[in-house]
């Protein structure tokens, strides 16, 4: 894991990248992993890699964050880039497998209310998903969206927004 983890940030490569990261996610199914790469600081080289041009590398980043924040203590870490998840899935492409991913890992961020208001700027936008998405983006938008309606604190924020 260490050397995926150094890899990935000694590469410009982006297929290099994608296969790294596709990695990192696939070993983020094992709870003893997720520790492991947090330790090694690969939340945040991973979270790097959101930033990045290509969209297969920005999907299979979002697919790692997304397999290791099932974990508390990542889901700490990662909330930096809620913002910028949010962002991204607002900049892809209408159904994108880009904007899917980061709908995944929205829904779990926001299982618990403790990163809800980091989407609160993002409910327009959910809501236009939710109306001109495919039934697979409708489904992603509805999960955020019945996670952060659980939330009585986000009740004037989610009736309020303009779609």
């Amino acid at each position: 894991l260490q050397k995926l983890i150094h890899l990935l940030q000694a590469t410009d490569d982006p297929l290099i990248q994608e296969q790294a990261l596709i990695t990192l996610s696939n070993s983020a199914a094992f709870s003893i992993n997720q520790d492991i790469i947090r330790n090694l600081d690969g939340l945040s080289v991973i979270g790097g890699m959101l930033s990045n041009c290509i969209p297969k590398v920005k999907e299979k980043a979002l697919n790692a964050l997304n397999n290791l924040s099932m974990n508390i203590k990542n889901q700490e870490e990662i909330q930096v880039f809620i913002t910028q998840v949010c962002r991204t899935v607002e900049s892809a492409p209408l159904n994108s497998d880009v904007q899917l991913a980061g709908l995944r890992l929205l829904t779990n961020m926001s299982v618990t209310s403790d990163y809800h208001q980091k989407m609160i700027n993002s409910i327009p936008c959910f809501l236009h998903l939710l109306s001109e998405g495919t039934e697979r983006t409708q489904i992603q938008v509805l999960k955020v969206l019945v996670n952060l309606s659980a939330n009585p604190a986000m009740t004037r924020h989610l009736l309020k927004a303009q779609v």
